[in-house]
């Protein structure tokens, strides 16, 4: 069984920066595919960036130029790299992964932006 933990949130004002961490543990392929969803208060959960076998990524357009999205192989760890944070990015986020048809989630982890 898989096993997804979140860290990295925390409290950080606009423009700002923060980088999220995944450390997934458990059964691990090759081949699978990580990303990132946030939900906030009142909204639906979206995708917000996603790498597809630590190749191929895709960001959401609002935080595209602005996160990044990596994946460390040795250590199983997916990471976002969040910059010039607004308030509007406040949500928590959540690890997603995605392998042989099977899909993982992550506990979430709280990200506010504000003065």
């Amino acid at each position: 069984q898989v096993q997804l933990v979140e860290s990295g949130g925390g409290l950080v004002e606009p423009g700002g920066s923060l980088t999220l961490s995944c450390a997934a543990s458990g059964s691990i392929f090759r081949t699978y595919v990580m990303a990132w969803y946030r939900q906030a208060p009142g909204k639906q959960r979206e995708l917000v960036a996603q790498i597809i076998n630590g190749r191929y990524t895709n960001y959401t357009d609002s935080v595209e130029d602005r996160f990044t999205i990596s994946r460390d192989n040795a250590k199983n760890t997916v990471y976002l790299q969040m910059n010039s944070l607004k308030p509007e990015d406040t949500a928590s986020y959540y690890c997603k992964l995605t392998q042989a048809g099977y899909i993982y989630w992550g506990q979430g982890t709280q990200v506010t932006v504000s003065s």
